[in-house]
């Protein structure tokens, strides 16, 4: 459809960390990356995997001043039989299609979405840390280099997909964290493009985050934005609670991220007879759960955290302790049952990994 994706090989090398140490997240980067570009009438072109470096684009760009850039995020994972494996990437490159679609961004064929990334890791996978946690962090991006400075659909584009060797998201891995629920920012309205994932649905969160941390909290809870009453997502992951044995999440409702890991998570708990509901939740609902004793747990899904316990949630400024502040039952199985399909220890029953 494209063209074949045209190879230009590091010879010169690029200095690999020691994947055994601690990498942190998002601080190191592989020898090549994949890029593609787009013009109206012709259409995507010139798909390469070439040395990682600098990009160029003009000043005027039009994802420097209108923010049209989307974005994924996913997972490479080495098997306890040393295979390296995709996790749900069909899945990741719908995601990506619908967020373009939200911000005008020309759509990319999804089969040739995946197979690039196939073929990118298969060039760095030496990269795929064997570390306990440790994974193959894989970015795909569009951005709108255009440069004209007119408020419109940009009519050039460029995809590009970076990759980093990576450890937990948080450094507390799974060990519960302490949660600020939002009350004056807003991340997203429904009509907005909270639904996709857009660069600037993240530069927006930065400021509400930065109070979260003055708090010793790792993340925001957002509350809607029009009553400011009903709970959405943490800024990095979707969120669960479990009440008096049913497990409850926030329904998409247009403002909300569709998040592959909580698909997942929905899918293993009814697997496992667990009820579990989409449904509006106020966060009146979790302090009333809280006070009576019937929220037994909470926790947090993305593709960065893949689980992470919620031990707090600081309300108008009073700490909501969950579950004495320990991670529970359900979370230490989910997180088991993830991890263990990822990384070879269970069968991938339900076909969600893809052999690189």
């Amino acid at each position: 459809m494209y063209g074949n994706i045209r190879v230009e090989l590091n010879h010169n090398g690029k200095t690999m960390p020691n994947l055994e140490e601690n990498l942190g997240f998002g601080k190191h980067f592989t020898a090549h990356m994949f890029m593609m570009d787009y013009e109206e009438g012709t259409g995507w072109h010139d798909p390469r995997i070439i040395p990682y470096g600098p990009i160029s684009h003009d000043p005027a760009a039009m994802v420097f001043h209108y923010g049209q850039a989307v974005f994924e995020g996913m997972k490479a994972f080495r098997t306890e039989s040393d295979e390296v494996v995709l996790f749900r990437p069909d899945q990741n490159a719908k995601r990506l299609n619908r967020s373009s679609e939200r911000l005008s961004i020309p759509q990319i064929d999804e089969e040739f979405v995946v197979a690039a990334i196939q073929q990118l890791v298969r060039i760095d996978a030496a990269w795929v840390p064997k570390k306990k946690g440790s994974s193959l962090y894989i970015r795909p991006f569009v951005i709108a280099t255009e440069a004209i400075l007119g408020v419109r659909p940009a009519m050039q584009y460029s995809f590009i997909i970076i990759m980093s060797p990576v450890d937990a998201y948080y450094e507390e891995g799974l060990q519960p964290v302490n949660i600020l629920v939002e009350s004056y920012f807003s991340r997203s309205v429904r009509g907005g493009t909270g639904d996709a994932k857009a660069a600037g649905n993240y530069a927006g969160s930065l400021k509400a985050q930065t109070l979260a941390k003055e708090h010793n909290c790792a993340q925001v809870l957002w509350l809607d934005a029009i009553e400011k009453k009903y709970l959405e997502e943490v800024g990095s992951m979707n969120v669960f609670f479990k009440i008096n044995g049913e497990v409850v999440t926030p329904s998409l409702s247009g403002s909300i991220l569709e998040g592959i890991t909580r698909g997942s998570i929905i899918h293993l708990l009814k697997d496992w007879g667990i009820p579990v509901t989409e449904r509006k939740i106020s966060i009146d609902d979790i302090v009333e759960a809280h006070a009576n004793g019937s929220l037994e747990e909470a926790f947090g899904t993305g593709t960065a955290a893949v689980v992470s316990p919620i031990g707090s949630l600081l309300w108008n400024g009073t700490p909501m302790v969950i579950n004495q502040g320990k991670t529970g039952e359900l979370v230490e199985k989910l997180y088991a049952t993830i991890t263990g399909i990822q990384s070879g220890k269970l069968p991938d029953t339900y076909g969600w990994l893809l052999k690189v």
